[in-house]
């Protein structure tokens, strides 16, 4: 329903904003790293929303990035994983990380996370897998044979991929990179540096 909120930031708290937009105050649950990233009281900010609507309550959510939404409802979409938990994930992690983690099966990495055990680790990987299987994200790549040294760039792709690009566009991208000695983490940055353009 609200792709974003753009606004002057009115107030700061301890786990959410207020955004006046048109003389109206939206109350914008976030991170506290997300919260710092916004800057000053005062300042025009934008943030990405997801709009929540349960039976005895209304919420919306704000993230910096499109990559933070996307991770954000992925995680959600995980039997088990509210949005109190969904929004601590995305305050310890980077969203190029967290996928990276699903792709590669780092079920230790994710028990890093404050919250998470290892049964919990094991189905986000498990539940997260499958539902890119259904979105056709595929560790799969076009004009790139699989070999073990083409293993990054794949499961970079897959994780961009995760993060809501489409595959010819994060292939477009990879074309402008030298590929060569940069690691899955590296792939991943710069992708999302060239994808946000």
């Amino acid at each position: 329903m609200l792709a974003y909120i753009k606004g002057n930031l009115e107030m700061k708290m301890t786990d959410y904003v207020v955004i006046d937009v048109g003389g109206l105050g939206y109350k914008v649950y976030m991170t506290t790293t997300g919260m710092e990233k916004l800057g000053n009281v005062g300042n025009i900010v934008k943030v990405y929303t997801y709009y929540r609507v349960r039976e005895d309550d209304i919420s919306i959510f704000g993230f910096n990035t499109n990559e933070e939404l996307r991770m954000f409802e992925l995680l959600l979409s995980v039997s088990g994983v509210g949005a109190k938990t969904a929004l601590t994930m995305i305050g310890v992690t980077e969203p190029s990380e967290f996928a990276i983690a699903v792709i590669s099966d780092d079920v230790s990495y994710l028990t890093k996370i404050p919250g998470i055990g290892a049964k919990s680790a094991q189905r986000i990987i498990l539940e997260l897998k499958d539902k890119m299987k259904k979105e056709n994200v595929v560790m799969e790549t076009k004009n790139i044979k699989v070999q073990i040294d083409n293993s990054k760039v794949e499961e970079a792709i897959a994780a961009l991929q995760v993060l809501g690009y489409n595959k010819k566009e994060i292939e477009k991208a990879f074309t402008k990179l030298d590929k060569k000695d940069m690691s899955t983490e590296e792939l991943i940055k710069k992708g999302l540096n060239l994808l946000g353009r």
